[in-house]
């Protein structure tokens, strides 16, 4: 198997679970609303192969090899608010990404103020 063969077999196993499910979840009603629980996919894979060279002498296939894999990642993204008069999206804020972008910064002027400082 090649390295195109093998990413299209990985391509393939991921995709068949890229389904609407995998991003909007099943809708609540309630109070006159209806909520739709919102999700961010992300998908990854690579591949790779080699063969060794065709005079290796150790008969058809010898030193040849590949491999590959992939992944995927499914993120709380917020909600879609459903009502009469409007629909909305609500966005779920991650706390934790918020504050290690702002110790970052912290940490980066500091260095920035030190450095001009001298």
């Amino acid at each position: 198997m090649n390295a195109t063969e093998l990413l299209e077999k990985i391509g393939e196993s991921l995709g068949s679970t890229a389904t609407v499910k995998s991003v909007f979840g099943e809708p609540v009603h309630a109070e006159g609303k209806t909520v739709v629980p919102v999700a961010k996919v992300a998908y990854g894979f690579g591949a790779g192969a080699g063969q060794k060279g065709l005079n290796s002498g150790d008969g058809p296939g010898a030193g040849s090899g590949g491999g590959g894999g992939g992944g995927v990642g499914v993120y709380p993204a917020g909600v879609l608010e459903i009502t009469q008069s409007r629909t909305r999206f609500i966005p779920f804020v991650d706390v934790r990404l918020l504050a290690g972008a702002f110790a970052a910064g912290v940490v980066v002027g500091k260095m920035l103020f030190a450095r001009r400082a001298r």
